[in-house]
């Protein structure tokens, strides 16, 4: 039996005995007879968000998948003592990268089960489905087909160049071959391609449409200040949505399309959804963005647009704030610098949105300049705005990790119908926390850290967190869209 530190134990024992001696009796000693399970996580409060249901039960895993929810004591060959803490479906990273070894471990110690590459993505999906599933994953991993590679692809010689329409026409080709290979979307890169045109794009979704898959969207401007405003750039996103009947997700919203635009944003997109059209969005819980200084977003007039300066500039994994000579020398080399320059407001007001989903846009890369989301997005949304500020309840801020974004891909891949969901018949992606401790501890400066208070994460049935130790288990599935061959 794997069990919780001593003070826990001890305190789950004394509410044991405050209830009643049988009572305790009878919770230590299960039926000889009954079926034993692989793994049992015990005396834990089970919240599924799909169902609302909120209880103290054992769980019992068997083949990688739930097989019984009790009120009685389970047998495993395998107990996790889960007395005081939530049991919850594994969160679902809408917006990642990947997947790579040292982010994979970041993101299962924040309680990450499925990270999917939905923000860039790759032009192949047969080759990198084969390429990645060779030597086993972590984590579950899918991958949408990227329009911002694509342009190279076919030879569009830079970012600021329109496609042609032949260039245009072997993307749709490559598009359609991705998307029957089992590629989960098309995903558009706006801002960093300015140079493509709207008749580039919309043919690439109209793909997308066909497969019942989403098109996902950094979209092309990230303030309120013409020329080129939030209001136009998520009027595109809805115009793609509506010329094709796709359904349009929109990337970090409070970093593009809703940076100082918040309130407007919302009533913009919520207007769209009540006039039928299927469009959803998602954020990271951070007042900071963070991109690579050679990217267009750097192009000349960004302290206007993004209303900062240099000095609100910094190299992440140190503590170096820039000035113009710095900003200059680290975008010769590509550094990723994060900008101070997101409106806590902004966080707050995305969150409370119904159709808003939590994604990192972070991964966490072995020399340490990487954006802190990559290690903590999850915990820190509960730690913070669930914990300390109240923004949103427990069970809100689970729904936007697990159930929504299963739902958002369900349509395209059929094996996220068994993820995000804790009952019998589910794919076995726990997470075990404290939610009375648990936090974010990567930080700019260090965003190489473990998230505390997370005790067990399970993928598919396998350990892969016990308290302090994150061990590398290849326990990951392919997450593969319903074009592809061999779909679960």
């Amino acid at each position: 039996m794997i069990s919780a530190p001593p003070e826990r134990r001890l305190l789950a024992t004394l509410f044991a005995l405050l209830l009643s001696a049988p009572a305790l009796f009878t919770a230590a000693v299960a039926d000889e007879d009954a079926p034993l399970y692989d793994t049992v996580i015990s005396g834990g409060t089970v919240m599924d968000p799909e169902s609302g249901l909120v209880e103290e039960l054992d769980v019992g895993i068997r083949d990688g998948v739930v097989a019984a929810l009790s009120k009685g004591p389970l047998r495993g060959r395998r107990v996790l003592d889960a007395a005081g803490l939530v049991v919850a479906p594994g969160f679902i990273d809408i917006q990642s990268y990947g997947p790579y070894y040292t982010m994979s471990l970041f993101k299962a110690a924040d309680g990450v089960t499925t990270s999917l590459t939905l923000h860039g993505g790759t032009i192949d999906f047969g080759i990198w489905a084969a390429e990645k599933g060779r030597g086993g994953q972590m984590l579950n991993y899918g991958s949408a087909v990227s329009h911002h590679f694509l342009r190279s692809a076919v030879g569009v010689p830079d970012r600021y160049t329109a496609a042609t329409a032949a260039q245009t026409a072997r993307m749709v080709e490559k598009v359609e071959a991705a998307m029957a290979a089992g590629a989960l979307g098309v995903s558009f890169s706006l801002e960093y391609t300015p140079g493509a045109t709207y008749e580039e794009i919309r043919p690439l979704c109209a793909v997308a449409a066909r497969y019942k898959a989403p098109c996902f969207m950094h979209l092309r401007y990230s303030d309120p200040d013409p020329p080129g405003t939030n209001r136009e750039a998520v009027a595109e996103a809805l115009r793609l949505a509506r010329d094709t009947g796709a359904s349009v997700h929109i990337h970090h919203i409070t970093s593009t399309g809703g940076t100082f635009t918040m309130d407007e944003t919302a009533a913009q997109i919520e207007a769209a959804r009540a006039d039928g059209l299927d469009v959803t969005a998602c954020v990271y819980p951070y007042t900071y963005w963070a991109t690579y200084l050679s990217s267009a977003r750097f192009d000349p007039g960004w302290r206007r647009r993004f209303r900062i300066d240099y000095g609100d500039l910094q190299i992440s994994g140190s503590g170096e704030r820039l000035d113009e000579d710095s900003f200059r020398r680290y975008r010769r080399s590509d550094k990723l610098a994060v900008a101070y320059a997101i409106p806590e407001a902004d966080v707050l007001r995305a969150l409370a949105a119904p159709w808003v989903m939590i994604g990192s846009d972070g991964l966490i890369k072995s020399n340490g300049n990487s954006h802190p989301r990559g290690a903590g997005c999850f915990s820190r949304t509960i730690g913070v705005y669930v914990r300390e500020k109240g923004a949103l309840t427990l069970m809100e801020a689970l729904s936007k990790m697990t159930v929504e974004p299963a739902r958002l891909l369900e349509g395209v891949a059929p094996r996220m119908k068994r993820k995000g969901r804790l009952r019998v018949g589910m794919d076995a992606d726990i997470v075990v926390f404290d939610a009375a401790r648990i936090r974010d501890r990567a930080t700019v400066e260090r965003p190489m850290s473990y998230s505390e208070g997370i005790e067990y994460v399970l993928i598919n049935g396998v350990l892969v967190r016990d308290g302090a130790d994150v061990r590398y288990e290849k326990a990951g599935v392919l997450i593969r869209g319903a074009g592809g061959p061999g779909t679960p």
